[in-house]
C-alpha cells in the first residue's frame, strides 16, 4: 500500500539557479536551496521513492493534466526569464503507473483529468527547480521518480482542485509508492514592474502583499486551516496568487481541506523575490 510520507509548499524562484552562478547574485538564495535539500533529505529518510509536484508553471486551459512520462531528460532554458535560467541540465525517472492512477481517481469523482506519457511533453521549471536541489549530491539510485501535475489552472474552480488533491491522496494509497507531495508555487505573486525589477530582486512589490503573506504564514504556524481555506479565493485574487494558487488548494485537498489541523513547520522563512512572496514549509501528514 502506498503512502504520502511528506507534504510541503515550496518555492521555485529562478533566482535559485542564478544563485549558483558567478556574479553579483551568487549565493543570494542559499536559504531557499538549503530548504529544498532539507525537504528532500527528510523525504528520503521517511522512505520516499517518488515526488508528485503540483506545478503552477504548467499552464492548462481545459481539464486537469498529469505528466506521466517514463523518463525526463533535457537541457532547459526559461523562455520567461532566460537571463535567470539557461542551459540547466536535468534527468529524472518518471512513474506512469501512478500518473494513470491519479487520473482514474480524479475522473471517478467527476474531475476531468488526463494522464500523458508523451516524450515531447517536457517538464516546467516549477518542477525542475525543486527537483534540482532535492537531488543535488544524491546518488543516481536515490533519485525520486517524478510525476508533474499542471497547477496553473486558468479556467478552473478552486473547489475542484481541493477535490483533485483528495483524489491524488487516494491514488497514492492504492499504489506501491512512498511519495513526497510538493505544491510548487509562491505566496503573493505581484511581480515588480520592469523598471523596478532589478532593485526588487529581494523584496516584495507591495507592502500589502508582504503583510498578508506574513499573516497567512502565521495562520499556517497555528494550524488555522479552516480560516485559511475560507480566505484562499480572496487571497489568490487580491495578492495575485501564482496560478490562482491551485497548487495550494490541491495540497490542502490532499491533507483534508478545512478539516486539516496540523501546524505547518517553516523550513525557509518567508522572503521577497522579484516582488513576489516565497516560502518553504512542511505541512505535516
Amino acid at each position: 500500500m502506498g503512502e504520502v510520507v511528506l507534504a510541503a509548499k515550496i518555492c521555485h524562484v529562478p533566482s535559485m539557479y542564478l544563485s549558483e552562478l558567478p556574479g553579483k547574485h551568487h549565493g543570494c538564495r542559499e536559504a531557499a536551496i538549503a530548504g529544498h535539500k532539507e525537504i528532500g533529505r527528510r523525504a528520503r529518510e521517511l522512505g520516499a521513492d517518488t515526488a508528485v509536484v503540483f506545478d503552477v508553471h504548467w499552464l492548462v486551459n481545459s481539464a486537469y493534466h498529469v505528466n506521466s512520462g517514463e523518463h525526463f531528460k533535457g537541457i532547459y532554458t526559461s523562455n520567461e526569464l532566460p537571463h535567470f535560467i539557461k542551459n540547466m541540465e536535468y534527468e529524472y525517472p518518471g512513474c506512469p503507473e501512478l500518473g494513470e492512477l491519479i487520473a482514474a481517481e480524479a475522473n471517478a469523482v467527476d474531475v476531468r483529468t488526463l494522464a500523458h506519457n508523451i516524450p515531447s511533453l517536457e517538464l516546467e521549471y516549477g518542477t525542475l527547480v525543486p527537483m534540482r536541489y532535492m537531488h543535488m549530491g544524491v546518488p543516481e539510485d536515490q533519485k525520486f521518480n517524478v510525476v508533474s501535475i499542471a497547477a496553473w489552472c486558468a479556467w478552473h474552480r478552486l473547489q475542484d482542485s481541493f477535490t483533485f488533491g483528495a483524489a491524488v491522496r487516494r491514488a497514492i494509497e492504492k499504489s506501491d509508492r512512498k511519495v513526497v507531495v510538493l505544491a510548487s508555487g509562491s505566496l503573493s505573486h505581484r511581480f515588480s514592474d520592469d523598471r523596478n525589477a532589478e532593485a526588487n530582486i529581494h523584496n516584495w512589490t507591495r507592502e500589502f502583499d508582504k503583510q498578508v503573506d506574513l499573516h497567512v504564514v502565521e495562520l499556517w504556524r497555528q494550524g488555522r486551516w479552516k480560516e485559511f481555506c475560507a480566505m484562499l479565493p480572496d487571497y489568490a485574487e487580491h495578492c495575485f496568487g501564482e496560478g490562482k494558487m491551485h497548487d495550494t488548494a490541491m495540497l490542502l485537498g490532499l491533507l483534508g481541506g478545512p478539516d486539516y489541523t496540523k501546524p505547518a513547520q517553516i523550513i525557509t522563512a518567508p522572503f521577497g523575490s522579484s516582488g513576489t512572496g516565497q516560502i518553504n514549509a512542511i505541512f505535516p501528514v
